[in-house]
């Protein structure tokens, strides 16, 4: 076996090229870079053993391999890293199913002093949606969830009808 890789150093490399980017897709989806970065260097130098410029030696290959590898990196590291740049990306509000539920205020609820109510199990903090232009909600108003927080119900009048 080592006899036969010797003499087929090319197909080696190759070969462990694409074992090296299908254990990135597969197994790791992308997350650690560094075996496309390999992937890709050891690709570079079986197909440059194949076609003559680099002599199919073990140290040939082992520093074209190095070489390549980190010409690589250093030349798709930054459009690797910007796509995956967080602030290009308009922001997203969570969605949940609690956006539109209805329920009827037990207690009056101000801008300044928010409310609880009690929702499956759960004493939840009522506060008015700021974009209502409210300062007061009286108790016994409907009122409808217009976003959720964590332990926070923000609501905004019911829609009479």
């Amino acid at each position: 076996m080592i006899e036969y890789i010797q003499t087929h150093q090319p197909g080696f490399w190759i070969t462990a090229g694409f074992v090296m980017l299908s254990a990135e897709v597969l197994l790791f989806g992308f997350t650690t870079i560094i075996l496309l970065f390999g992937g890709l260097g050891a690709l570079i130098t079986g197909l440059l053993m194949m076609f003559g410029p680099l002599p199919e030696t073990w140290i040939a290959g082992t520093a074209c391999f190095g070489i390549t590898t980190g010409i690589v990196s250093t030349l798709l590291w930054r459009p690797l890293k910007s796509m995956q740049d967080d602030s290009r990306m308009s922001p997203q509000q969570p969605s949940s199913d609690l956006i539109g539920y209805e329920f009827v205020l037990q207690q009056a609820v101000t801008s300044r002093q928010p409310g609880t109510y009690r929702y499956s199990g759960v004493d939840w903090k009522v506060e008015i949606d700021a974009g209502t232009g409210i300062d007061s909600l009286e108790a016994g108003r409907r009122v409808a969830v217009s976003s959720v927080d964590a332990g926070i119900f923000r609501v905004r009048p019911a829609a009479q009808g």
